[in-house]
Parts: C-alpha cells; sequence; structure tokens
C-alpha cells in the first residue's frame, strides 16, 4: 500500500474560471468548478493529469474539438451510459435530453437523462452542457446556466 500512488490534483485557470481537475491511478475522476485555486499547489505525477491540463488548456485555446482521456467517473451503470453517449455529441453541437434519452435505449427517459447530467463528475471532457431542451432552450445545468452558456460560445453553437 506504500508504494501504490493516490488520487491527485491539479488547478486550471480558464474562461469559464477555476478548474480542479482530480485523477487516481487509473483516469480522471472529477473537474470541478471551484472559486479559487489553494495557495498550495500540489506537484502533479500522474501523466493522465498532465495530459488532462494540456487538453483543456487547448480547447480553451480553441485547439481542441474533442478529448482523449482515460475516464474514471463514479455513477451508476444509467449514469455511466448517459455520460458516454455524451462524449459522442460533436464540438459545437447541441443534443436535446430526449434525444440523447433515445441515443441509450430509454425514450422517454429525458429528465433521468437530466438527473444523470447534474450528477456528471467530469464536465466538459464529458461534455453535459452541450445538452439542451427540446426547444432548443439552456435548461439545466449544475454549475450554472451562465457557465453553460459560455461553454457553447467557447465552440460557437448558436443559441436561441
Amino acid at each position: 500500500m506504500e508504494n501504490m500512488k493516490m488520487a491527485e490534483d491539479c488547478y486550471l485557470s480558464s474562461p469559464v474560471g477555476w478548474l480542479r481537475i482530480s485523477a487516481d491511478p487509473t483516469g480522471l475522476t472529477a473537474i470541478t468548478f471551484i472559486d479559487e485555486p489553494p495557495k498550495t499547489v500540489p506537484q502533479v505525477s500522474l501523466s493522465h493529469l498532465k495530459e488532462a491540463y494540456r487538453q483543456l488548456s487547448e480547447y480553451f485555446r480553441g485547439e481542441r474539438l474533442a478529448f482523449s482521456l482515460p475516464l474514471n467517473p463514479n455513477g451508476t451503470d444509467f449514469q455511466r451510459s448517459v455520460w458516454h453517449s455524451l462524449t459522442k455529441i460533436p464540438f459545437g453541437t447541441t443534443a436535446s435530453y430526449k434525444a440523447v434519452a433515445a441515443s441509450i435505449g430509454c425514450p422517454g427517459g429525458a429528465r433521468a437523462v437530466g438527473m444523470a447530467n447534474n450528477k456528471n463528475p467530469l464536465p466538459i471532457v464529458v461534455p453535459c452542457h452541450r445538452v439542451i431542451g427540446v426547444t432548443g432552450s439552456l435548461v439545466g445545468y449544475a454549475s450554472g446556466i451562465a457557465i453553460k452558456r459560455r461553454l457553447l460560445a467557447i465552440e460557437g453553437c448558436e443559441l436561441n
């Protein structure tokens, strides 16, 4: 156990505020919107955490359209199926909660998809911000509609 690597965090200043990026030896576990980074930033040794920092930085500079990172989010089988389907929504496009529900074989499960989105521990990389209401309205985002709107604007999405 002494030699076992533990979870690590790194911090990124982004156009939507500070992000804490967390990982364990298996993959990314969380991306959290925070008010400010800690005063002492720990040293990062996990290569996929360093890669996540690089890829997110590229995304915010408009240089990356998709992420290629090992993911290890904690969630139910249903949540994981929703989150996996979100990774298939291309950069700069949106899908409705209803369409996501249909894509995972759960027609009529738009509300359940919304709840899974709300619990998504890896926003941006697992792009729950790309899911909108069936009418094209910006509804629901755990970190607030303003951040959702900003992320969609970064991707050049046309909004209602």
